[in-house]
């Protein structure tokens, strides 16, 4: 079975500049790929190539097995970072046009549209124009416009971007229910968080390369873990003495410990439990922020 979406080699060139050089990453059914890098690192323009908006210079993007066609456009949803719904006009006209451009008729669009007002719990919307709503509702209609059609692909930069936390969880739980229902999805993100939450595989893009790719859980396994996290009921003396442990930072419930040797854990684990009562142990993995910052030597904001 050929794969929903397969990049090999790609490059793109902007006079002599190189933008994107030699990716290859691929997609599988009902998958969340996480497509990371610092801005101009070449993720846009990765997605702009999968759209079908340019053309590789090098190499090859396709789709189920095939080269990119117009009939394409069906499979395909979009979510912008920029969103693109015209202000004046109202919701539903709005967005069962585009359906119908994708290829439904008009009364498949609008039971599609309907269902989405009701999973966002903003069925009124139907009649709103997009300027009468709030700038996190207008987002959720970007959404909307961008699956109403059922795409198979699904191509989202920076998504949850300037929504509030409540509609962050609401769009991820709806990215989760389309990735459950077989869709693929190519998410590209600053927030790392979710893409811890979301993503099984990534691939970091640095300068137009890749310098990092693979599965999640892989990635993380490569490299040593550096902290300790301990929560005690009382104060617990004589942690900065153990060997192997480079700091101690004091926190809220506990204490943040650096080590430079993970055999240390033992030892930090003993000397609280001969002290205190231990209510919280964790010998923590690296997050991918600071994976991140590894690899690519600069923050990503």
């Amino acid at each position: 079975m050929s794969k929903p979406l397969v990049l090999e080699k790609v490059v793109k060139q902007f006079g002599d500049k190189t933008a994107v050089n030699e990716i290859s990453l691929q997609v599988e059914e009902g998958e969340i790929y996480g497509l990371l890098g610092a801005n101009g690192a070449g993720k846009t323009t990765t997605m702009r190539m999968v759209l079908g908006l340019i053309y590789p210079d090098g190499g090859r993007i396709l789709y189920n097995g095939k080269p990119y066609g117009s009939e394409l456009q069906h499979l395909m949803g979009y979510l912008p970072e920029e969103r693109g719904l015209y202000p004046k006009v109202k919701v539903s006209d709005q967005i069962i046009y585009l359906a119908r451009l994708r290829g439904m008729s008009a009364s498949e669009a609008d039971k599609s549209l309907k269902y989405w007002l009701e999973r966002f719990e903003v069925p009124e919307y139907y009649d709103k124009k997009i300027e009468e709503l709030s700038k996190g509702n207008q987002q959720k209609m970007g959404f909307i416009a961008a699956v109403v059609h059922k795409p198979k692909i699904v191509i989202m930069d920076e998504a949850f971007s300037g929504l509030d936390p409540v509609n962050v969880e609401l769009l991820k739980a709806t990215v989760k229910e389309l990735r459950d229902s077989g869709t693929s999805i190519l998410f590209s993100t600053h927030r790392m968080e979710h893409v811890e939450e979301l993503c099984r595989n990534i691939t970091i893009l640095h300068r137009s390369r890749t310098v990092l790719q693979g599965s999640l859980r892989e990635i993380k396994k490569q490299y040593p873990r550096e902290e300790v996290l301990l929560h005690t009921a009382s104060e617990v003396s004589g942690l900065e003495g153990i060997a192997g442990v480079t700091g101690v930072e004091r926190k809220e419930r506990g204490y943040l410990i650096r080590i430079s040797d993970v055999g240390a854990a033992k030892a930090i684990l003993r000397t609280a439990m001969d002290q205190s009562e231990v209510e919280h142990f964790e010998i923590k993995e690296p997050t991918l922020n600071q994976i991140f910052i590894k690899e690519v030597g600069e923050s990503h904001e």
